[in-house]
């Protein structure tokens, strides 16, 4: 497994992330062109509004939930790990975003990290690059 870093700490799911997009770019070719052969009749307003119902749930439903539940689990991990360091909880003025970008700080920086994050209001990004030692998140989906 590679190292993971700033650079390649994202994660791309090739059926979602590749093919999925261009099937549903298909289907819409294919409705464009139905329409355009049929009129604007019933059926081909019920392709389309099929259409828009899998972009809706396959892009903002399906992706939204899992996430959730891992930005909440993240939340958890750091504010667990924040305690174990230093013996208090997260500062609550650091929002999820930044919480979830701190996940990547080694314990030696994490809380110098999360006080500079607070105090010049680090965007998710900035905290990335301030890592010096990487520490990957191997689970993220």
């Amino acid at each position: 497994m590679t190292k993971q870093n700033l650079a390649n700490h994202r994660r791309y799911h090739p059926p979602f992330h590749y093919f999925l997009p261009l099937v549903l770019l298909a289907m819409l070719v294919a409705n464009i062109f139905y329409v355009i052969k049929e009129g604007l009749s019933l059926s081909s307003i019920l392709m389309l509004l099929t259409f828009v119902y899998l972009i809706t749930i396959n892009f903002f439903v399906i992706r939204n939930y899992p996430m959730k539940a891992q930005d909440r689990a993240i939340r958890a991990e750091e504010n667990l790990r924040h305690y174990v360091l230093t013996g208090q909880t997260l500062d609550s003025r650091l929002t999820l975003q930044q919480v979830i970008a701190l996940r990547f700080a080694s314990d030696r920086e994490f809380v110098e990290l999360c006080k500079k994050a607070v105090s010049e209001s680090l965007s998710p990004n900035d905290i990335k690059k301030a890592i010096k030692d990487w520490k990957g998140d191997y689970y993220r989906a």
